[in-house]
């Protein structure tokens, strides 16, 4: 897919700006795209997080699948795009794969999007990618919002190494079994879950996992967002107390090392004594490492002991 710069904007005042972006857009519009199968990543919540390539993408398609016609038609009509809209979703897709592969075959330009955020997370689009790729068609990702993504980085949780985990079974026995498969993962974990679901996971998690530090986001760029952090036995006692609506999406931090000692405790502590009370202090480092407070606490004032 040939690149689309952008024009040059410096030196322009805001109205400018905005002029040559509007007459950028319509010049891309203008640039048909070529044959193959486009994965276009949509907004999970606000419709302005759209990118323009997107857009792009979805006005010169010559049909666009989707998880829901009708939720997607939402997105469709905001922007204008009168693209055809077919249904694709793990109970049709090995019909509708053969009518993909047969369009891209003739030359067909074919997006497929999901009902929110990036398409072939937790879906079966991986399927029809594979079996396009084995037959010789382009394939294009078209990047843009992924819940997980947005979650993960509002959390202040580790972000250099992360563990999509999707979502957990809905079954306890299923659960907990896939939760104690990943308790050693050196890693951020990373789930999808629904919200009814949401308490019974969370106290799984602690069961199988400890008290790590964790966060919940939900309703992600959407008016009611809302991201909780804390360790998972107070998360846990906040939403089996008030219950919550929408999708969530839960991240739990990865293991700590085993047993850490008073001194490497006390190393962690003693820059944070320097610009915070102990009682403050005591609090955060006791969230992030998961550990009971009391005793960082009683280190805390073995330092002020020491250095008095």
């Amino acid at each position: 897919m040939e690149e689309v710069s952008l024009p040059d904007l410096s030196g322009l005042d805001g109205r400018d700006v905005a002029a040559a972006l509007n007459l950028h857009v319509r010049n891309t519009f203008a640039e048909p795209i070529a044959s193959g199968l486009y994965l276009v990543a949509t907004p999970i919540g606000n419709l302005s997080d759209i990118t323009v390539r997107a857009l792009h993408v979805l006005a010169r398609a010559d049909v666009i699948y989707c998880e829901d016609t009708r939720h997607s038609r939402t997105l469709m009509e905001r922007f204008a795009i009168k693209a055809s809209l077919k249904p694709y979703h793990e109970h049709n897709a090995a019909r509708q794969r053969p009518q993909i592969l047969k369009a891209l075959g003739g030359g067909a330009r074919v997006a497929l999007i999901s009902d929110a955020g990036t398409p072939l997370i937790s879906d079966p689009g991986y399927k029809i990618v594979r079996e396009a790729a084995a037959e010789g068609h382009a394939v294009y990702s078209i990047p843009g919002a992924s819940s997980a993504l947005v979650a993960v980085t509002s959390s202040g949780l580790p972000t250099d190494t992360l563990l999509f985990a999707g979502f957990l079974p809905p079954k306890e026995a299923g659960r907990r079994k896939r939760i104690a498969a990943l308790a050693a993962t050196d890693a951020t974990l990373i789930f999808f879950e629904a919200p009814h679901r949401l308490a019974d996971a969370l106290s799984d998690l602690l069961a199988e996992l400890g008290d790590r530090p964790a966060c919940i986001a939900r309703e992600l760029t959407k008016l009611h967002e809302e991201v909780c952090r804390g360790n998972l036995s107070a998360l846990y006692n906040k939403i089996n107390a008030d219950p919550v609506k929408g999708e969530c999406v839960i991240i739990v931090a990865p293991p700590l090392p085993e047993d850490l000692s008073d001194e490497e405790v006390s190393a962690r502590l003693e820059p944070l004594l320097a610009t915070s009370s102990l009682k403050d202090a005591s609090r955060r480092l006791a969230d992030e490492l998961g550990i009971n407070k009391s005793r960082i606490y009683d280190l805390g004032l073995a330092l002020k002991k020491r250095d008095a």
